[in-house]
């Protein structure tokens, strides 16, 4: 019969030691910003549904399909970094690019914005911004120097 009894020694000894820790480093590699998929990706549903949550879908009807399909673009970043953060996190500079356009769209897109509007917009705008350069300056520090 196979000894099987759980044994408390040190794994260093194991002989797959090595390859288990490189694949192991391998695996985390590139997640240093693992923490930001889910804001952007919360920040992306909220710009989304933000037209109906404040009820300006009827005081400014052009921004309300405007901050869907900008929500839609940032959850759909949010995913990408979340899918595949190596090729993703490239495209950080784009959530900096869309934060800036959310600040500028309701003088742009709307006609006569109140504060409500475009105080909205400017608080996702600026947490893109944000967010974005979190994940910029994340995977510009995790890239292996030459």
């Amino acid at each position: 019969m196979a000894h099987v009894s759980p044994t408390r020694g040190d794994i260093s000894t194991h002989p797959d030691a090595a390859e288990m820790r490189e694949r192991y480093a391998r695996v985390l590699g590139g997640r240093d910003v693992v923490l930001m998929d889910g804001p952007v990706f919360l920040l992306g549903l909220y710009c989304a549904a933000s037209p109906w949550i404040l009820h300006y879908n009827l005081s400014q009807p052009a921004l309300a399909p405007h901050n869907l399909i900008m929500g839609v673009a940032i959850g759909l970043l949010a995913l990408g970094f979340t899918a595949a953060p190596a090729r993703m996190y490239g495209l950080s500079w784009a959530m900096c690019a869309l934060g800036v356009w959310m600040i500028i769209a309701p003088w742009i897109v709307g006609t006569s914005p109140d504060t409500g509007v475009v105080l909205n917009n400017i608080i996702i705008g600026a947490l893109a911004i944000v967010l974005g350069m979190m994940c910029a300056l994340a995977a510009a520090r995790s890239v292996p120097k030459p």
